[in-house]
């Protein structure tokens, strides 16, 4: 798509330092990364959101993203990763992107800087799980 920073990766036509360039997908370091080796793995069409990500490419880029999970941790000896993805809100490029941040005891890290909260009771948190296992069926 023409604009998108991660099309231009995928294409070649901006500069990244790559990981892995395979059919499944593209995985390149982030250039403002939480840790270094922070990658970003990204598919090689364009899509914005996971919704959008067929259910035909759903082992190949995840099974990509496992992949590089594991090579985070063995190759930087990093104690564990994080693997995150945003969908629409917070996400700084609107192309699906997955988040592979190498994790180490004690790296100060905490909460990844979300504000927790708590259900008021047992029937509070039944009634949230309740609607989104309505959803899911109505999918």
């Amino acid at each position: 798509m023409s604009g998108c920073v991660f099309c231009g990766i995928v294409a070649g036509e901006v500069p990244a330092f790559r990981v892995v360039d395979e059919a499944d997908g593209v995985a390149f370091l982030d250039t403002r990364p939480v840790f270094k080796g922070h990658v970003l793995v990204v598919p090689r069409t364009h899509l914005v959101t996971l919704a959008d990500l067929p259910p035909e490419a759903l082992a190949g880029y995840f099974g990509l993203v496992r992949r590089l999970a594991i090579a985070v941790e063995a190759g930087l000896g990093a104690g564990g990763t994080f693997v995150a993805m945003n969908n629409k809100v917070s996400q700084s490029v609107p192309h699906l992107h997955t988040h592979v941040v190498p994790r180490t005891k004690g790296d100060g890290l905490r909460g990844f800087f979300w504000p927790r909260t708590r259900y008021a009771d047992d029937a509070d948190a039944t009634a949230y799980a309740d609607r989104i296992g309505a959803a899911l069926k109505a999918a």
